[in-house]
């Protein structure tokens, strides 16, 4: 059950972010970062503001997918 939430938050997040940061990605590419931003991000805001909840993951998630969108393209330029 925790791997599908993962996988339904970050999909969430990914999509989210792509459209933030005005990136065009594949669906697999979106989901792929939005889960790594969902594990970034999830414990960057439970670190850094003890915060707990599906709010305060998906934010941490979407946080998490911006970063790993950015850290992508600063690598492919």
């Amino acid at each position: 059950m925790g791997i599908l939430v993962l996988l339904v938050i970050g999909a969430a997040a990914g999509f989210l972010a792509t459209r933030f940061m005005r990136v065009e990605m594949g669906t697999l590419q979106t989901v792929m970062v939005g889960v790594a931003g969902a594990l970034i991000g999830g414990l960057l805001i439970r670190l850094l503001l003890a915060a707990t909840g599906a709010v305060a993951g998906l934010v941490g998630a979407v946080l998490g997918a911006m970063i790993v969108i950015w850290i992508v393209q600063k690598l492919r330029s």
